[in-house]
């Protein structure tokens, strides 16, 4: 009876105001990799460094995140959601001054991991307490919203960035997340609801060992991804056998331990093992976006830096103005068919981005993202409440955390392999001096294949899809 009432409990604390602090939060996390972008050439300059060191700034929050994403939300399982979270806008609020006051670079890399740390306590945290303040019926609404705060911050970081950088310098485009971390933090005090009381005391413990080999290998993955500017050498060949290494070894101790960091036994359920599997070739495409459109439209387009940015501004801004429509369309036709709903608007952007710049130019590519972004809003709404709506309350925070891990595998795996495969097929010996011709048939190559990602990701939703009603 005391577990019914507290859970009652949970989803009647001002919802509105709790879904306010959570979308505020979210927005403060997506900002934090966003903004600090387009202060690179700055940074370099003010700190006399190459790009290869600068670019550490936006590394060190995305390694942060990705490689302890998991183990925050699994610690907010133990010891409480909601004070886990509200001290990890306390570290992302102190970190983002620190960040703002450092007097060297290698200063303000350790301060953005810090940062990146605080971040990936929110993400995961975030996510996992829409359980706690809505009902089930409006879960979808609500993953729906969050998708939208995380459009507005990703969109909002590079123009807010130049503003502050031209009007104030570098150090703004940290110190100006500092007072927003302080209205998070007095929101989220305010208005989530406490964490419950277990009836029995907990006697779970925090996986130490399982969450420093699965930060090694997620690190060893990372690298192999990102270094080596698009070259994939004996270095990047070592880092990827240490990361399988890792991750063997990881799942080997994970089998022993009495409280593990990920219960193995967990990917038996095919609406998770779906759901992560598509959420990671998602990513993977919608990366495709972000690292092949500028070369694209720089090159095939013969753009200038303006225009591009404008272009490439529409897939942000459609996400945010389809974030909030895909959550109550979720709660209106259920999670498989608004999913796969959105697979297929995606695998149709896909070819459009394929074919129509080639025949219609600015207006073809713009055309493309049009369709591409709702669809991947429609299904992210759909895919994260399908795991999160019917996920047990003490688990909320390790599965939230799997959900964002394997986007974010996606986001660094799209990265270089997406862009390998761009700069493949324009068989161009340099991207910043490709021809028109080079740059398009690059382009087709690249959608091609992330449509065919898209199909391969619609498969496994069928499948799985089949698989639950037969169990059913």
């Amino acid at each position: 009876m005391r577990s019914t009432t507290t859970a009652h409990a949970e989803t009647t604390v001002s919802p509105r105001l709790a879904l306010a602090s959570l979308s505020l939060i979210v927005l403060l996390a997506s900002l934090g990799t966003s903004i600090a972008n387009v202060g690179l050439p700055s940074l370099a300059h003010a700190f006399n460094a190459s790009f290869q060191d600068v670019q550490w700034v936006v590394l060190a929050y995305l390694l942060a995140i990705t490689t302890l994403i998991v183990s925050a939300g699994r610690l907010g399982d133990i010891i409480g959601r909601r004070r886990l979270l509200l001290t990890g806008i306390i570290l992302f609020t102190a970190a983002s001054i620190l960040c703002g006051l450092a007097p060297t670079l290698w200063l303000l890399i350790a301060a953005r991991a810090v940062q990146g740390l605080g971040a990936a306590i929110m993400m995961a945290l975030g996510m996992a307490l829409v359980g706690a303040t809505v009902t089930k019926e409006r879960t979808g609404s609500a993953m729906g919203l969050l998708g939208t705060m995380s459009a507005v911050g990703t969109a909002l970081g590079p123009s807010a960035g130049g503003i502050l950088i031209s009007g104030l310098g570098w150090r703004a485009i940290f110190l100006v997340m500092a007072p927003l971390g302080v209205l998070a933090l007095l929101l989220a005090g305010r208005f989530l609801p406490g964490d419950r009381q277990c009836p029995e005391p907990v006697t779970a413990r925090f996986d130490i060992v399982g969450t420093v080999l699965l930060a090694l290998a997620l690190t060893a993955y990372a690298l192999a991804m990102t270094l080596g500017r698009g070259e994939f050498g004996i270095v990047n060949l070592s880092l990827l056998i240490a990361a399988v290494l890792c991750g063997g070894i990881f799942a080997v101790a994970q089998m022993k331990v009495s409280s593990p960091l990920i219960r193995l036994a967990a990917f038996r359920d095919r609406t998770l093992s779906a759901s992560m599997v598509m959420n990671l070739l998602v990513a993977t495409v919608m990366m495709a976006t972000l690292v092949v459109g500028p070369f694209y439209l720089s090159r095939g387009l013969t753009l200038d830096n303006a225009s591009i940015g404008l272009i490439m501004s529409v897939g942000p801004v459609m996400s945010a103005l389809s974030g909030v429509p895909a959550g109550r369309l979720v709660d209106r036709l259920g999670t498989t068919a608004v999913g796969l709903m959105g697979l297929v608007e995606m695998a149709v952007g896909c070819l459009a981005l394929s074919l129509l710049p080639a025949l219609y130019g600015v207006i073809g590519y713009v055309a493309a993202l049009i369709i591409l972004t709702p669809g991947y809003q429609l299904f992210q709404a759909a895919n994260n409440t399908a795991v999160m709506q019917d996920v047990p309350a003490d688990r909320r925070g390790v599965v939230s955390g799997l959900l964002n891990l394997s986007r974010n595998l996606g986001l660094i795996t799209g990265a270089a392999a997406m862009g390998a495969v761009f700069a493949f097929a324009s068989a161009a010996d340099d991207m910043a001096t490709a021809s028109p011709e080079q740059a398009t048939f690059g382009l087709r190559a690249a959608f091609m294949l992330a449509a065919a990602l898209i199909a391969s990701a619609i498969a496994v939703g069928v499948v799985a899809s089949r698989s639950s009603k037969s169990v059913a």
